[in-house]
């Protein structure tokens, strides 16, 4: 196949002894949606490279996220998660909202119709690499990129017949196998991904049965390249809940234990896109990705006294366009985006009434959407080594609600008549970078993110709550930050940002909508890789970062009542992620990773505290042959007693336990 397929379509760079790209060599795709060094992109972004991604051999995509600074992903149960972006760990709309969840540079779901467990659909199994965008990046991807963006990529096809497969089982009866199987013939190339995983939990009742297929195929006759992929995705799990007190935390058997065995999530997804590309001149391109979605997922609200049953999905399609032109020191990059879609969300309590919730038809109601986009992006060379960037986009979302039986007030739950809404948003950028030297750069930046409300925020209503109250949240953020190598022994990348965040909505310990909450987001966050020896590597990702209240709110709770300086609950201020990583020969690994979690509070009032954490995980690879090799994990080594996530509600602390020592081993074979 010729060579514009894998070098000038998607160019994947050398790799340093981590497996994270260097601030000199690194190439990313997400910052402008298409291939662009990484020492050229003015924004801090991380990639995770495929020989990483194999030797973490995650379990849950928090583990490859965790070595990401500024991120944190609290692990729920099965395949659930919740997500922090240079941002608390967020929920309900705003956890669903305020990050973008894309795989091959296309959303996972429909603005409005996000899912706070988002990522559990992306094939990250096999992926090629897993790049993250901290801060706003509304200016190319709009809505629901207020905090951050995390780009799933899928293995391009190679040039030979390529097989890879692999197995892998641990001590807590967790099974996982996967393979891919890859090649080209001329102009046409091929590949194709699976993976399943079953086990039967840590906790009882709690198993998890899952399985994805990804499909490419890449035709490039020189100017012209089509990109087709199909993936898919079946998720059936058992769910198990909080545990409650910290007794139950530290006590062995207890905190296996789980109260909602009748709990499970069943989910399905598939989403189809092809991205074309023509070069039609020296310095010209147009890239166009018509694609569609569909998904559908059912569960019971075993948070909720009614345990009622939650219906919803969506299907959407939808095309993103851009034009490239560089010429000289000018770069311009315009494009479109424009998506349709149809979603339903049904809620049913079968039980009898317990409180105001009410037996029978919670909520019944489709949404249709149309969103349009449009944004400009240009980049001018003021010097050989300085380059300012001005980019704005605006984002049009329309909603159309049809409410499928009687509207007002049923028990606890409001519904409303049938409505329109609309909602217009402008996210503008400027960035200026400079070039100390070949190794070493500094960049300062302004960027505004937007996202309209979800249609939950919108729609799904109790009393006392009106469907007038959410509106578009916005965020200012500043930011500098620099990359540098010192000779080939330090590979160092800094950031500082400060972020103002209004309109940010959410439900207080009252049960009431807050449309007009506030909060400020200032942080410092650190990536460096040591080369100690040329076998021996020290990486470390670390954050620091104060995520803070910016109003005052009184509640008939009194404990949680919100005053203006108080940190946000579930926002460590620290986080910390280590590796040493010895490479004896070119087919023998070893890493010992170090998972800090600093402590923080777990209500808004800030008087229950989680103390943090810290988990010490061990991996090994060894090639026993050209094609074979072993590899053998051991998470948790010292056996610590750990919540992945705390939370204190309705007058008790509650617990996601972290899984005690776990040994695993696989096989690998490549061909």
């Amino acid at each position: 196949m010729k060579n514009a397929l894998f070098v000038g379509f998607v160019s994947w760079s050398a790799l340093t002894g981590s497996g994270v790209a260097s601030a000199q060599d690194g190439v990313v795709v997400t910052a402008e949606r298409r291939a662009q060094s990484l020492q050229e992109v003015p924004l801090s972004i991380s990639a995770i490279e495929q020989d990483e991604l194999k030797l973490i051999d995650a379990d849950h995509v928090s583990e490859i996220l965790a070595r990401v600074p500024g991120v944190a992903l609290h692990r729920g149960s099965g395949a659930e998660h919740l997500t922090a972006i240079r941002s608390p760990v967020l929920t309900s709309g705003a956890g669903a909202g305020s990050f973008l969840f894309l795989e091959n540079g296309v959303p996972i779901r429909s603005a409005g119709f996000a899912n706070i467990n988002g990522l559990f659909g992306a094939h990250y199994e096999i992926a090629d690499r897993v790049e993250v965008v901290r801060g706003p990046s509304g200016a190319v991807y709009g809505a629901n990129a207020i905090h951050g963006v995390i780009n799933v990529l899928t293995p391009l096809p190679t040039e030979d017949t390529s097989i890879f497969a692999e197995a892998f089982g641990d001590t807590e009866d967790r099974y996982k196998f996967k393979g891919t199987v890859s090649g080209s013939n001329g102009a046409h190339g091929w590949f194709i991904g699976g993976s399943v995983v079953t086990e039967a939990g840590y906790r009882d009742d709690a198993g998890i049965d899952q399985q994805k297929l990804t499909l490419r195929h890449v035709f490039d006759d020189g100017g012209v390249t089509i990109d087709t992929i199909f993936s898919f995705d079946n998720l059936e799990q058992e769910t198990a809940g909080f545990i409650f007190g910290e007794d139950t935390l530290n006590d062995r058997a207890l905190r296996r234990t789980n109260n909602f065995p009748f709990a499970y999530r069943d989910a399905k997804a598939a989403r189809l896109q092809s991205t074309i590309s023509i070069d039609t001149g020296e310095n010209t391109r147009i890239q166009f990705t018509p694609y569609a979605r569909w998904n559908q997922m059912e569960f019971p609200q075993h948070f909720l006294p009614s345990n009622a049953l939650e219906e919803n999905g969506h299907w959407s399609m939808g095309a993103q366009s851009a034009i490239y032109h560089d010429a000289g020191a000018l770069s311009l990059i315009a494009g479109t985006d424009i998506e349709y879609t149809d979603g339903y969300l049904s809620e049913f309590q079968s039980a009898p009434r317990i409180f105001s919730y009410t037996p029978g038809q919670h909520y019944d109601y489709d949404v249709s959407a149309v969103n349009l986009s449009g944004f400009v992006q240009a980049s001018y060379e003021l010097t050989p080594r300085t380059i300012a960037t001005a980019a704005v986009r605006v984002d049009g979302t329309f909603y159309d609600y049809d409410n499928k039986i009687d509207s007002g007030i049923e028990g606890r739950f409001l519904r409303l008549d049938d409505r329109s809404d609309e909602f217009v948003t402008a996210s503008p950028k400027f960035t200026l970078m400079h070039h100390i030297d070949d190794q070493t750069s500094i960049y300062a930046s302004y960027s505004r993110g937007t996202r309209p409300p979800q249609t939950t925020d919108l729609y799904r209503l109790q009393i006392n709550q009106t469907g007038d109250q959410a509106r578009p949240e916005k965020i200012d953020a500043f930011e500098v930050g620099a990359r540098a190598q010192i000779g080939s022994i330090v590979d160092l990348s800094l950031s500082g940002f400060f972020m103002d965040k209004r309109n940010f909505f959410f439900r207080d310990a009252d049960g009431f909508n807050v449309a007009n909450g506030k909060t400020r987001h200032l942080g410092f966050e650190g990536n460096i890789m040591i080369a100690l020896h040329p076998t021996l590597s020290l990486q470390s990702a670390v954050t620091y970062a104060a995520h803070t209240y910016r109003f005052d709110r009184i509640t008939g709770q009194a404990t949680e009542t919100i005053n203006f300086g108080d940190d946000v609950d579930t926002a460590p201020r620290v986080i910390a992620n280590t590796r040493l990583k010895w490479t004896p020969t070119e087919r023998a690994t070893l890493e010992a990773e170090w998972l800090s979690m600093g402590s923080y509070f777990t209500d808004a009032a800030n008087d229950h505290v989680y103390d943090g954490h810290d988990v010490l995980n061990l991996r090994a690879e060894l090639g026993v042959t050209s094609r074979l090799a072993v590899f053998a994990t051991i998470r948790n080594l010292t056996d610590t007693l750990y919540a992945e996530r705390a939370d204190f509600a309705f007058g008790n602390d509650r617990y996601f336990p972290g899984e005690e020592r776990t040994f695993g081993f696989g096989i690998r074979y490549r061909q």
